[in-house]
């Protein structure tokens, strides 16, 4: 198995707390084995996931009301704000990340047309035209966002994440009406999976999707050709133990998230991936693809955490990722 990253990996999933780009992109670029392009959601209105994933949607301009982003009919101020805080973090990407692969985030579509409201202010995934209208756009905004990238980093091999923590919600018929007293009807698996297969696939990209829910929807993502899946070993349950080996011994990539997300005390680095190994171990597959296959990451985003814990935490994976290598005794 080849992957674009060094064995004995580590990342973040995407969110910083604060302000300061630079101060976070010095940790995220210059100490992390598998650099990632960083979100600083606190800078308001555009820096959100959402918001940012507006940005990239190519000729269906939102704005932002009260209840959140809504489709409009031309771009409104917020909008304007989020090209720019994409434009300004490109800037400092091109000018620090080091040489080797790079880790893109976009919020993915089913997430976006469960958060983005149409212009009545129902949620567009209420209208199954706006979603085939939402992924067509979002995948021709994806595919020119990478291809900025390559255009200024042209030695990096880049990776594209999908962030998608509506997800199980879209497929359960759990995403709340407007108004919140019903839920939006439930999105068939096949239909989920070719909207999510359309975006990964635009951008020619190592295509990775992260899910921080507890019922990931394993097969839906494979299915729709991830290559790497971003959850935590406590998604994986023993009745998803046949689907998770045969994406192992495929060569499906897995970024664990055993870090916590918010301030909380760290245990030696080898215990935060005692969960891993006790899997490989259950699924009776060899140790020895550990430090290929798995990359470690926080839980989920850190925008929740302090700017002190975010350098511990990172560099704890960074450590937790070397102990992938050891021989277990």
């Amino acid at each position: 198995m080849s992957f674009p990253w060094p064995e004995a990996s580590a990342t973040g999933v995407g969110s910083y707390p604060g302000t300061d780009t630079a101060e976070i992109a010095e940790i995220v670029l210059g100490e992390l084995p598998l650099p990632h392009l960083p979100e600083l959601p606190g800078r308001g209105p555009g820096a959100d996931m959402v918001g940012r994933g507006a940005a990239f949607l190519v000729e269906l301009p939102v704005h932002l009301q009260p209840s959140g982003w809504r489709f409009a009919d031309r771009p409104g101020v917020d909008l304007r704000r989020a090209h720019d805080y994409l434009k300004w973090d490109l800037d400092l990407l091109e000018e620090r990340a080091p040489e080797g692969p790079v880790k893109l985030q976009v919020c993915g579509p089913w997430t976006l047309a469960a958060s983005i409201e149409l212009p009545a202010g129902e949620r567009a995934l209420r209208d199954a035209g706006a979603v085939r209208d939402l992924i067509e756009s979002l995948a021709e905004g994806v595919r020119g966002h990478v291809a900025e990238v390559r255009r200024r980093l042209p030695q990096a091999e880049i990776l594209l994440q999908l962030d998608e923590p509506s997800l199980p919600a879209v497929l359960a018929g759990r995403v709340p009406t407007a108004s919140g007293f019903r839920t939006l009807r439930s999105v068939a698996a096949p239909v989920v999976q070719e909207g999510l297969r359309k975006v990964l696939e635009a951008a020619d990209a190592f295509p990775i999707v992260h899910c921080c829910a507890r019922d990931v929807p394993f097969q839906v993502l494979l299915g729709a050709g991830a290559r790497g899946l971003s959850v935590e070993p406590s998604a994986i349950g023993a009745k998803g133990d046949e689907v998770i080996g045969e994406a192992i011994e495929d060569g499906v990539a897995f970024f664990f998230g055993v870090v916590p997300g918010t301030d909380s005390p760290l245990p030696e680095p080898a215990r935060s991936v005692r969960p891993v190994r006790e899997l490989w171990r259950r699924l009776g597959i060899r140790p020895d693809s550990l430090a290929r296959q798995v990359v470690v990451t926080p839980a989920c985003g850190l925008a929740g955490a302090s700017p002190r814990y975010v350098r511990q935490a990172l560099a704890h994976c960074v450590k937790a990722a070397g102990t992938l290598a050891d021989t277990p005794e």
